[in-house]
């Protein structure tokens, strides 16, 4: 017998289709499918013969979604609670490193002298 080759392992910002998605999660294609019907947030590109390929936030989702069912205990409905809260939250802003003040400061100076040379002439 001959072995099937391994299928090539794709860049992590690639799309992947259901059956790539599937095989990498474990979970069942129909799974996928119901939960796009279940999940609004899953929205995966659908093509020329209704093939889907999902982004990498839609195999993230995916993921997140499997871990809160699986392993935390939620059921569909909590799961679809948990998100639709998240959505409600503004998201928090991560602050600018210190560095990036200066640069941001020292632009604005230029832009303020830029503005007051152009106005002079």
């Amino acid at each position: 017998m001959t072995e099937m080759p391994t299928p090539p392992i794709k860049a992590e910002g690639a799309y992947r289709t259901i059956g790539e998605l599937s095989r990498d999660t474990g979970l069942p294609q129909h799974i996928l499918r119901y939960w796009e019907t279940r999940f609004p947030q899953l929205r995966p590109l659908q093509r020329a013969g209704n093939r889907r390929y999902y982004r990498p936030t839609d195999v993230a989702l995916v993921q997140r979604i499997a871990k809160m069912l699986n392993e935390d205990g939620y059921t569909i409905r909590g799961v679809q609670q948990a998100l639709m809260a998240e959505r409600k939250r503004p998201a928090a802003r991560a602050p600018l490193p210190a560095a990036s003040y200066g640069t941001i400061l020292a632009v604005r100076e230029a832009l303020v002298e830029a503005l007051e040379q152009d106005a002079a002439a």
